[in-house]
């Protein structure tokens, strides 16, 4: 088993907890331990490497920011459960695809201890209940470390992925725990997260 660490960070601004996860892979050694952050970000839209700027169908008072992960536009806001994956793949033996599906993977056997049936996209990443999308996925790949990572909506204000084409696709309609039904904690959800990132990492 190889240790990992993890840290609950809170309510934090997105960039500087960015700005955090860069220095932390630049730093790493081989022996540095790999870590995972949970956290919640307050309101802010984040565009990937890819993000095309159309995709931010109106304006608003939220902030825009473009970071250095692959994707498009999506939103993070409070009631959304972030987990930042700060990883050493060399170590782990294993590339971006693997990972991308072991975070999918984690993420269904979590939606299936509450019975809800979840899905992959073929090259959409991400997680799906039905047609609408629950959890989105970004990686950032340097020297072989791994940041960034997943953010799984839990019970969170909805309307401004109106206000985009949620990763980059027009209609898309995404949904959240609270609106199937299951009534739960963040906190809660972050616990049987971290039980099966641990048992798919």
């Amino acid at each position: 088993m190889i240790n990992l660490q993890v840290k609950h960070l809170g309510l934090v601004d997105l960039e500087p907890t960015w700005r955090a996860m860069q220095t932390f892979t630049a730093a790493r050694t081989d022996d540095t331990p790999d870590e995972i952050w949970l956290l919640q970000h307050a309101p802010v839209f984040t565009l990937g490497l890819a993000g095309k700027r159309e995709h931010l169908l109106r304006e608003s008072t939220i902030p825009v920011i473009a970071i250095d992960r692959g994707g498009q536009v999506t939103y993070h806001g409070p009631g959304q459960l972030v987990a930042y994956l700060l990883l050493d793949l060399k170590r782990r033996g294993y590339g971006v695809r693997e990972l991308v599906n072991r975070m999918e993977q984690a993420i269904i056997d979590l939606l299936a201890g509450y019975g809800i049936p979840a899905t992959r996209r073929a090259k959409a990443p991400g997680v799906y209940v039905a047609h609408a999308k629950i959890a989105a996925l970004g990686l950032r790949i340097k020297h072989g470390m791994s940041y960034h990572g997943l953010a799984l909506n839990v019970d969170m204000d909805l309307t401004p992925f109106s206000h985009i084409n949620p990763c980059g696709y027009e209609g898309l309609e995404v949904t959240q725990l609270s609106v199937l039904g299951i009534e739960t904690s963040l906190e809660i959800v972050a616990r049987e997260l971290v039980v099966r990132l641990e048992n798919t990492l």
